[in-house]
């Protein structure tokens, strides 16, 4: 069922040009000359495109329906993951390519977000921090404290974090897997 484009909101779904979109931004406008437009922010879940597209407020384009679970990281095995629905206990096996180079943050149990439509996963959401252990990272140097200087660490499951001087082998701390920032110690 088509519905107008002006009765949509952010975050929801619509199918245009053959493909899956959500709507980013959305903003009624009304010129001085012609008629009034909105103008919106499309990206596809599925490459990351952003596209900026004007509609006329009376067009229709068809809703689509996410479905959206959360998933419990188990283990990785080759060229995939293995997710636990946390209701039915279900096993999911995911490609390593919707999750990506984000998968240097996975760590058992964590809760990831699945979005499907019509049975076909569309994103992946991680969480936004994550406790990680560091495994490698360089002896803090004595008495250089005048300057708020950050080392490199790696840490368990592969990620490179900035940390600051006082960081030792064996910690746990926050990162932001958005952003890859450390945020304090765990």
């Amino acid at each position: 069922m088509a519905m107008k484009i002006g009765d949509l909101t952010r975050g929801q779904g619509i199918f245009w040009r053959d493909q899956i979109w959500v709507i980013m931004k959305m903003e009624h406008v009304k010129p001085g000359k012609g008629p009034a437009y909105l103008q919106t922010d499309l990206r596809n879940p599925k490459t990351g495109q952003i596209v900026n597209n004007r509609f006329r407020p009376e067009e229709t384009v068809e809703p689509v329906h996410f479905d959206q679970k959360k998933y419990e990281y188990l283990y990785s095995d080759g060229n995939s993951h293995v997710l636990m629905d946390t209701e039915t206990y279900e096993q999911l096996e995911l490609a390593k390519e919707h999750i990506g180079d984000q998968e240097v943050y996975l760590t058992p149990n964590c809760l990831i977000g699945v979005c499907s439509v019509q049975g076909e996963i569309i994103t992946i959401e991680l969480p936004n921090t994550v406790e990680l252990k560091i495994e490698d990272t360089p002896p803090e140097v004595k008495g250089a404290t005048a300057t708020n200087q950050q080392k490199d660490a790696k840490c368990e499951g592969g990620a490179v974090i900035r940390v600051p001087p006082f960081i030792e082998n064996g910690e746990i701390v926050r990162v932001d897997t958005r952003t890859g920032e450390y945020l304090g110690r765990a």
